[in-house]
């Protein structure tokens, strides 16, 4: 993972997954609006696979 993705995956989460497919954008989005750090911890995760 680049340390640009990182980045993104901090400040904004949704946008990170976007080439990862409608779930995990929706999920994501879901926990970010939840709270901030279940966002960055859900695209962390799936950023983190292949």
């Amino acid at each position: 993972m680049s340390l640009l993705r990182v980045f993104v995956c901090i400040l904004l989460p949704p946008a990170a997954v976007l080439d990862k497919g409608c779930g995990p954008i929706v999920l994501t989005t879901v926990l970010t609006l939840v709270g901030w750090v279940p966002g960055v911890i859900a695209a962390i995760i799936f950023c983190t696979r292949r």
